[in-house]
């Protein structure tokens, strides 16, 4: 007596990235061809047309998981395990499921499908769907682009202008010119036309109180940008009746997680004719470009504004105690306040200037013989250790009662998905199942964050090492080979350094502002961690970059001295 053949399932499904209503037909023959080689007998089919993979909320897929439970058939087969699901937890979920009703999934491209077909196409088809999602982004922004819409922010001079179809439908990426920023576009290039700088130009325009693009104060550089980039008001082709789009893109850096932008390749861009939203005539455009040509430097197509000094031991660290604005080179040899120079009096009056080398001087003191005074050092370590202990003390109470919320979200969530399974409808319970995966992912972000308790303690001899190692650090400036690695070591121990008008006298008083995490790294001797005490005496190393505060009280502040 023969055995009676198994029952196979198919599932089909396309998304919407992919408009051919005949690729589900594709799959459900492929899918039975591969049910007759394997001698199964097909007596159910499941499909959805045009809806993506990344949710199981699908009426045919509901269909499948109902029949599943009732055991309609004893094998499932589809196309390739993403057409079940891209995300990597709902695929995970569908093949528990399975098991537990004890129907194998066979797919097409790979066989009889096991865990490490779970883990590792699992997360190659979240992947891709990121990848798709991207991608559909990208062609959506140059479909804008292309038909002369707004494929980015606001430039200044233009408003939004919201616009709907006959069916109600929203029209983005529609502008007309805003009359008001429009002449000041027009009064920028031609005051720069007729020979002013974009320095006075700026002042101007902070003087009589115009709104710049930030809603702050006018710059020189928001004015002459960089050219190649198309940054600035003066190199902005839309005032020219032309549309740059994806000129640019934006990454960011591994180490600093900081994010910059980068040129892209001409062939990439995607230029429109926009005639519509010319504010500046052709003349003029032109009277422009020649003179930003004529102002290059010799020898080189870069503008004098664009070119870089380089980095003196200090740039960058500075700021202004009138304007909190930065300080920059003004001569060969002296800083001064940027926005003073750039903006105008109407923005900071501190024309008061001071030597590269007096400021060097008496920063590297401070750095070496006042930052990390013993009594100071030893009574902030005692007030932060406290401190420390009490928030990890008081983050264990708080990652348990994390951690029993996050078991309630999961085992709500899978009850409403045992009620769909039953029978219930899936759009009765999809904005609570959407609710309380928004709870779960939240709470595993939460706990991820929150450190599991410890105690911490600092090493008693902290300032006199601290002080050893700044001494050396400032003997190797001198040196060519330790020089770099020493500017770096020192720079990281200075938050900011605040330069006021002396009360008395034309000078500038320094406040120094160390950057306490550095401080106390450099004193406990280790590069990026401090130290703490384990069980017998050994230091231990620990990351404390994200976890130091200054938590000793109103007005104690042993990281900050007066010069």
């Amino acid at each position: 007596m023969s055995q009676p053949r198994l029952r196979a399932a198919i599932y089909a499904r396309y998304s919407t990235d992919l408009q051919r209503d005949a690729s589900v037909e594709d799959q459900i023959r492929d899918c039975t061809d591969y049910a007759k080689a394997q001698g199964l007998e097909v007596v159910a089919t499941y499909s959805d047309r045009a809806i993506s993979g990344a949710s199981l909320m699908r009426s045919g897929m509901q269909s499948l998981l109902r029949d599943a439970q009732c055991g309609r058939f004893d094998v499932l087969i589809s196309e390739a395990l993403d057409r079940l699901s891209r995300d990597q937890a709902d695929i995970a979920r569908v093949y528990q499921q399975f098991c537990f009703h004890r129907i194998p999934i066979e797919t097409v491209a790979d066989g009889l499908i096991s865990e490490i077909h779970i883990g590792l196409k699992g997360t190659m088809n979240a992947i891709q769907l990121k990848d798709i999602a991207m991608k559909k982004t990208h062609r959506g922004l140059k479909g804008r682009a292309l038909a002369g819409k707004s494929a980015g922010g606001k430039a200044y001079g233009y408003d939004l202008k919201p616009q709907l179809t006959a069916s109600g439908d929203l029209i983005r990426g529609e502008r007309e010119i805003n009359p008001e920023e429009a002449a000041v576009v027009r009064r920028i290039f031609q005051d720069y036309a007729k020979g002013l700088s974009p320095k006075k130009i700026a002042e101007a325009l902070n003087t009589e109180g115009v709104p710049s693009p930030s809603g702050r104060h006018w710059g020189a550089s928001t004015i002459h940008g960089n050219r190649q980039r198309g940054s600035g008001i003066l190199n902005n082709e839309l005032y020219n009746g032309r549309q740059f789009w994806n000129r640019l893109c934006y990454d960011k850096v591994p180490q600093t997680n900081r994010r910059i932008s980068r040129l892209n390749p001409e062939s990439e861009w995607t230029i429109t004719e926009v005639p519509e939203l010319r504010i500046i005539n052709p003349e003029l455009w032109e009277a422009v470009r020649s003179r930003q040509g004529a102002l290059k430097t010799k020898g080189t197509s870069t503008p004098v504004w664009d070119r870089r000094r380089p980095k003196t031991l200090f740039s960058g660290l500075m700021a202004c105690g009138c304007c909190g604005g930065g300080l920059a080179k003004i001569s060969r040899d002296s800083f001064g306040c940027s926005p003073a120079r750039n903006k105008g009096a109407a923005v900071c009056s501190n024309k008061r200037t001071i030597k590269q080398a007096d400021l060097e001087a008496r920063v590297l003191d401070a750095l070496a013989n006042h930052l990390m005074d013993p009594d100071a050092v030893q009574a902030f370590c005692e007030e932060y250790t406290a401190e420390r202990n009490r928030l990890k003390a008081a983050a264990a109470g708080n990652r348990k009662e994390k951690e029993q919320a996050l078991a309630r979200a999961k085992r709500d969530h899978q009850k409403l998905v045992d009620a769909i399974i039953a029978g219930i409808p899936a759009d009765q319970v999809k904005d609570r199942m959407i609710e309380l995966d928004t709870r779960r992912q939240q709470l595993e972000r939460e706990l991820e964050h929150t450190p599991a308790p410890d105690t911490v303690a600092f090493h008693p001899s902290m300032a006199e090492a601290y002080r050893e190692r700044v001494s050396r650090l400032i003997r190797s400036l001198g040196s060519a080979e330790g020089m770099e690695d020493a500017k770096e070591a020192l720079r990281a121990l200075v938050e900011r350094i605040v330069l006021t008008p002396a009360a008395a006298g034309a000078g500038l008083d320094l406040t120094l502002e160390g950057d306490l995490a550095g401080l106390l790294r450099l004193a406990a001797g280790a590069e990026g961690a401090d130290t703490k005490k384990a069980s017998g005496g050994a230091p231990e190393a620990f990351d404390m970059s994200d976890e130091i505060v200054l938590v000793a009280g109103a007005g104690f502040e042993p990281a900050t001295f007066r010069l």
